[in-house]
């Protein structure tokens, strides 16, 4: 991208900064932001934000050592977390309303594991109860928690969402994305 991704402005603010400001929205607690690279260029942007802001030395492995920071961070916050909210900052169309659909969706199945739908797959966002936790936190590689959220349909309840299948992984994707906003 030529600058951290997570520094992006979309109607004027940070990709990071909407993404907390969603999960805070949603009401997520606590919010635990995961940052790698870049660290200390993304870490001034959510100074006012009260979120817990943790820094995965082992980002150059992939998504899986992100989810395992994070996941150790809250078992560290508390114990007694019944779930944890994974969200990624390049999906333009994350929301709290997102989350609400996560969790009704998860209210009315009594499901283990709610995750977005689109693209013919699960994703991010995903909502994941604290059963998972132990696998979350032994998670390798790039793949994250991606055969987690589609291994297991009778644990897994889709939401469809198909605006979330627009992320920013290029510069040619935010160009796209300032084009029509």
């Amino acid at each position: 991208m030529g600058s951290p991704k997570q520094l992006l402005l979309l109607e004027g603010r940070p990709l990071i900064v909407r993404a907390a400001e969603a999960a805070l929205a949603g009401g997520a607690w606590p919010v635990v932001v995961v940052l790698g690279a870049h660290a200390e260029k993304i870490r001034p942007a959510l100074a006012r934000l009260p979120v817990l802001i943790v820094e995965n030395s082992a980002w150059p492995e992939g998504m899986a050592a992100s989810i395992r920071t994070g996941i150790t961070t809250l078992r560290q916050f508390s114990r007694t977390l019944d779930a944890a909210l994974i969200a990624l900052c390049d999906q333009p169309a994350f929301s709290a309303a997102v989350i609400a659909q996560l969790l009704a969706a998860q209210r009315t199945t009594g499901r283990s594991i709610v995750a977005a739908h689109y693209n013919s797959r699960h994703g991010a966002p995903a909502l994941l109860l604290s059963e998972h936790f132990p696998t979350l936190a032994a998670l390798t590689g790039e793949a994250g928690a991606r055969d987690l959220l589609n291994g297991a349909p009778d644990r897994v309840t889709a939401v469809d969402l198909p605006a979330l299948a627009h992320d920013l992984d290029t510069p040619a994707d935010y160009a796209a994305l300032n084009a029509t906003t």
